[in-house]
């Protein structure tokens, strides 16, 4: 069995890695993530050759019946060349290798700091990483050549989303939200501002003194409403209350 290879940092594309993806050939479902190496990576790439060759010449004794293929399927691919169908890769692919790996068990997918991620959503085709991966040989339906299994991914980073999306940190970024501006009609103006009103004065409580003993006979004095007092309780007479609102009558609005 090969060895695992860690790449370095590269570009996820074709991302399903949380749930697996229907093979169109009929087998099995798989998680799977197609890889977009930098050719700058001379580092990762020359493992991977090295991987790819000692798989072969594994595969002769176990899967090749003891002979080499003509053209045995290689699964990276030139990113500024074209796919084995003929058709160019897409622009994302330029100065990239390019691969696919997969596997039949779900792999971990981990932070920069190896912490779970665990929202779907926060690892998507655009962003970069690293992957580790394995190369092995196989012989299926006539078919001989080497594959790539996936086994855990790393996010490292935030990208431009491939497709045309984005990310909730590309829509709103770190800046703070701006202060809510209402919408004026048209030809408004500003009403005139007031400062504060003015303290009010405070009326001091007279002390209470007894009411003088009336001399006998009482004689009817002018109509005057009188204040009546209980033989047991006093209560004070009640103050003007003070005027509300501001002086000058209610404001111009």
């Amino acid at each position: 069995m090969s060895n695992t290879i860690v790449t370095g940092e590269v570009r996820l594309s074709y991302v399903n890695v949380f749930e697996p993806r229907a093979n169109q050939n009929g087998g099995d479902p798989k998680y799977q993530v197609t890889v977009l190496l930098p050719k700058s990576d001379t580092v990762t790439k020359a493992n991977i050759d090295r991987e790819i060759q000692a798989e072969l010449q594994n595969g002769v004794a176990t899967k090749f019946g003891g002979q080499m293929p003509a053209m045995p399927a290689i699964p990276i691919h030139d990113g500024d060349g074209r796919r084995p169908n003929g058709e160019p890769f897409g622009e994302e692919c330029r100065g990239c290798w390019v691969f696919t790996a997969s596997s039949k068990q779900r792999p971990e997918v981990v932070d920069e700091n190896c912490q779970p991620i665990l929202s779907a959503t926060s690892v998507y085709s655009g962003c970069y990483g690293r992957v580790s991966i394995r190369f092995f040989a196989y012989n299926q339906a006539g078919k001989k050549g080497i594959g790539c299994g996936l086994g855990n991914v790393q996010k490292l980073r935030d990208g431009e989303p491939l497709g045309g999306g984005s990310t909730a940190a590309q829509d709103f970024g770190n800046a703070s939200a701006p202060a809510f501006t209402p919408i004026q009609p048209a030809n408004y103006q500003q009403p005139q501002q007031y400062g504060a009103p003015a303290q009010q004065p405070v009326y001091a409580q007279q002390p209470y003194s007894a009411p003088v003993q009336q001399p006998a006979p009482y004689q009817q004095q002018p109509q005057q409403s009188q204040q009546l007092y209980g033989a047991a309780t006093w209560e004070p007479q009640s103050q003007p209350a003070p005027a509300q609102g501001f002086p000058g009558g209610p404001l111009p609005f």
